[in-house]
């Protein structure tokens, strides 16, 4: 008769094991002058389909701080994770996407630079059509006078307006900060256009995408996709979580 402790061995190990091979982690990263709250109704579909799903918040102290925020959360994950950005949010996941537990990124409506480039080099090609309000001189927010226009004209009036007057200050310092690696060089990523974008160009979404080889699906969508149409995002997030091996 085989001993007990081998035999309880022997299932202890096949359930780790399974528990391991089903593991899927989803970490979400925002935006620049918002916070990851937006993110609510994603997480939810997401969470619905069994993920583990974590939603990191952005110091925006500067880019490199940005970045260890996301490592941070990425260092919590057991198992293969797909890593989500939103507009500043996919220079983040650029960089941040080179942790080994990263098997795939998704990029929404998102930057998504090479290494040793800048967003403002980016935003030059395509000038971004957002406007802004100097705050002192190196941080900005949104205008709040065009904010439904300009990041979510597909959202409700009330609702942007409380995203302008809750509006997180961004440097612009950091579009001038060069990318230290690009994770989608060696990471399948997912892209997602915006073709109703009035923050970052169509133009320079698909241009970026194209560039990358990244699967594009096309969003009749402002900005702010994440919020507007999230069901719609998690379906692309749900594709690159399936071919994760």
């Amino acid at each position: 008769m085989m001993n007990k402790l081998v035999v309880a061995g022997i299932l202890l190990a096949s359930v780790s094991g399974a528990v391991m091979a089903d593991a899927k982690n989803v970490v979400l990263v925002h935006g620049a002058t918002v916070d990851g709250s937006g993110w609510r109704d994603v997480y939810n579909l997401l969470k619905a389909k069994g993920l583990s799903v974590s939603v990191v918040q952005l110091p925006h102290s500067s880019m490199a701080d940005d970045v260890a925020a996301t490592r941070l959360v990425l260092s919590q994950q057991k198992g293969p994770t797909v890593l989500v950005g939103h507009s500043y949010g996919g220079a983040v996941i650029t960089e941040a996407g080179t942790d080994d537990t990263v098997k795939a990124l998704v990029y929404v409506a998102a930057f998504q630079p090479e290494k040793g480039e800048t967003l403002g080099e980016l935003s030059q090609r395509f000038p971004m059509k957002v406007s802004l309000k100097m705050l002192d001189t190196t941080h900005f927010v949104p205008d709040p006078a065009a904010y439904h226009d300009s990041l979510g004209a597909d959202l409700p009036v009330a609702l942007t307006s409380f995203m302008s007057a809750s509006a997180k200050p961004m440097s612009v310092e950091t579009f001038g900060v060069k990318l230290q690696a690009a994770a989608w060089h060696t990471k399948p990523s997912y892209a997602i256009v915006t073709t109703q974008d009035r923050t970052i160009a169509p133009a320079l979404l698909k241009w970026m995408y194209t560039r990358s080889g990244a699967k594009v699906t096309e969003l009749r969508s402002s900005h702010m996709a994440y919020i507007s149409h999230p069901q719609e995002v998690a379906k692309v997030i749900m594709e690159a979580v399936k071919a994760v091996d």
